[in-house]
């Protein structure tokens, strides 16, 4: 791997991102579980964490976005999952909804990266084989909603 200042861009903007995805992620959660409003927990995370190296935009576009659109989200994974959305564990649930917000949403990330990053949170914050099924989940939204790709890559 090259040390290249284009590389190094490169590498500071996906840890920035992923930084974005896990705050939005825990927003997100805390959303779910406690109800708080958006902008308290907006203004709360700006606040109490260092958010200095990460992607202020995409924070903010995930946790409003999966919030205003929880509801097609939804309905999009619900088809492929073994239980009701009640018996999901919350993280998750909310993986799940940031993974299917990102492939319905930003076509201009590689359904893989999308599905990958959301496996990488369930890694992190999510029960222990939690990823194996945030994975098959997604893949099969990813192959509904993205078919032209998933067809090119495989």
């Amino acid at each position: 791997m090259s040390d290249s200042p284009k590389s190094g861009k490169k590498k500071n903007l996906t840890a920035m991102r992923r930084s974005a995805r896990s705050f939005a992620l825990q927003a997100l959660y805390s959303w779910h579980m406690a109800g708080q409003p958006l902008t308290e927990l907006d203004a709360q995370f700006r606040v109490e964490y260092d958010m200095r190296d990460t992607d202020m935009q995409l924070f903010s576009e995930l946790l409003h976005g999966v919030a205003a659109r929880k509801s097609e989200l939804d309905g999009e994974f619900s088809g492929f999952i073994d239980r009701s959305l009640d018996e999901l564990d919350p993280i998750e649930l909310t993986v799940l909804r940031i993974g299917t917000f990102e492939l319905m949403q930003r076509i201009q990330v590689p359904y893989r990266v999308a599905i990958n990053e959301s496996v990488e949170l369930s890694k992190k914050f999510g029960a222990t084989d939690s990823h194996r099924y945030v994975n098959g989940v997604l893949d099969k939204v990813a192959q509904h909603v993205r078919q032209a790709e998933v067809k090119a890559k495989r």
